[in-house]
């Protein structure tokens, strides 16, 4: 670039990337594109875990409210959406086709709560694995996202460093350009690496926990059919 051709409004965003290398042109849309991805997960994310957490209390408040659990496991649906409802309506299943052949012998009452217990466990994983799908993008545009604006920092200080050589000129003017739209590409690498990294703890947290709160319910859920099954012994 001419020295005598640079201006401040030669350093806005816009003007930094249109005089940009080509590598770096590629390098800094890459990272916007994983930015842009990596926002589109997050808020999803933060949506559904809201859902998930709302709904969650909805039910443990209708289990909690006296009602028998046929009529809440009933209120919930046929395909409940949730993990929980799910995981009761399971579980009565076992316990209604168990009664169905007749009187349950201590034998069969071991099986029964075997047989519930693996049910609950199959709900509670299928339900971790959803909600903890896409976090692995996060993590890694989170990883890779800084390196990738590294990669265009080095180009462009290359391309610096050849303006000096080309023009024999050591000025500010000659190399500014170049450095512009290196440390560009690097700002953009941390603007997607940043929110990612943040996210990703945050869910991996979040999902921790939601799966604990599932664990705890199917707990209290086998807890409660032990208990029928010793009332009805």
């Amino acid at each position: 670039m001419d020295p005598a051709a640079v201006t401040p409004e030669s350093f806005d965003l816009l003007s930094i990337f249109l005089r940009a290398d080509w590598v770096v042109k590629l390098v800094m849309i890459g990272l916007a594109a994983a930015s842009l991805w990596s926002w589109t997960i997050i808020l999803d994310k933060m949506f559904r875990f809201r859902a998930l957490g709302r709904e969650a209390d909805q039910f443990e408040d209708a289990v909690a409210s006296g009602r028998s659990l046929e009529d809440v496991a009933q209120e919930a649906g046929e395909r409940p959406a949730h993990a929980l409802p799910r995981m009761l309506q399971g579980a009565l299943k076992e316990w209604r086709d168990a009664r169905a052949k007749g009187a349950v012998s201590e034998g069969q009452v071991a099986f029964l709560i075997q047989r519930i217990d693996r049910h609950l466990d199959a709900t509670i994983a299928r339900e971790s694995a959803r909600v903890e799908a896409g976090l692995g993008s996060l993590a890694i545009v989170a990883t890779a996202s800084p390196f990738v604006g590294l990669f265009g920092t080095v180009w462009g200080i290359m391309k610096a460093f050849q303006a000096i050589a080309v023009q024999k000129n050591t000025s500010l003017a000659v190399v500014a350009p170049s450095i512009a739209e290196a440390l560009l590409a690097t700002a953009i690498g941390l603007a997607a690496a940043i929110p990612a990294y943040v996210f990703y703890n945050s869910f991996s947290t979040a999902a921790g926990k939601y799966a604990a709160r599932l664990e705890g319910f199917a707990d209290d859920l086998s807890t409660a059919i032990q208990r029928r099954l010793a009332e009805r012994a």
